[in-house]
């Protein structure tokens, strides 16, 4: 079936590879097509499969899964990524999400997580907590530079409103009540920054809006 969820695996033991692969080939709609044991077999692997998913450990030799992603990503069509980790740790999401990865997930988390975690990737949402997002960011973005002005002044006043009650961790619904619009206008105003910011999805947004200084830790949001 060519409209299965394509994932690769990319994991340094291979029993955990095993395992996940025996998770993942048990759902109709998706399907395994690779396994790497280190990041640098990841991103060629990645680059001549072109998987919808890659599932990507953070810690693996020769290329660790943070530099595999960052090279990973840096090229046009490029897999989104899920980074599975045994630490839950605020750096390791920290780091995960500079990276540009769009879900964090445990190794420890149940089929049925991984699963879900999958699908909401492949669907282009991001697979965090959003108060654990702005937590993590807030935490270890530190003093932000100033706002990058070129790409800010391409949102329209309403987009950077937007963008400042994305970055606080409020979802759509919260946002259009917030600003009184329907949820359709919302999720148009958000789509529309993601496309001038060339931002992959609302996790990148949030972590823009932080390290440009739009929105500061601690504090009221910049520009008010």
């Amino acid at each position: 079936m060519s409209d299965r969820i394509s994932v690769v695996i990319a994991d340094d033991q291979r029993m955990v590879r095993a395992g996940l692969r025996m998770v993942v080939e048990t759902e109709p709609d998706m399907r395994v097509v690779g396994e790497a044991s280190d990041g640098v077999e990841a991103v060629a692997l990645a680059r001549r499969t072109r998987p919808d998913v890659v599932l990507m450990d953070i810690a693996m030799p020769r290329k660790d899964g943070l530099s595999a992603t960052r090279e990973l990503l840096a090229t046009p069509g490029a897999p989104r990524v899920i980074m599975l980790t045994t630490f839950d740790t605020d750096e390791n999401l920290y780091n995960a999400l500079r990276a540009g990865a769009s879900g964090f997930l445990l190794k420890v988390s149940s089929p049925e997580h991984l699963i879900t975690g999958i699908r909401v990737v492949a669907a282009g949402e991001a697979l965090l907590d959003p108060a654990v997002t702005t937590r993590v960011i807030a935490a270890f973005a530190g003093s932000p530079g100033p706002p990058a002005n070129d790409e800010l002044a391409s949102l329209t006043p309403r987009e950077t409103e937007v963008l400042r009650l994305l970055a606080r961790g409020l979802s759509n619904a919260e946002i259009a009540a917030t600003l009184v619009l329907g949820d359709a206008t919302v999720k148009t105003h958000v789509a529309r920054i993601l496309m001038k910011l060339n931002l992959r999805d609302r996790v990148q947004a949030v972590v823009y809006a932080y390290e440009s200084g739009l929105v500061r830790a601690g504090g009221p949001p910049s520009g008010n």
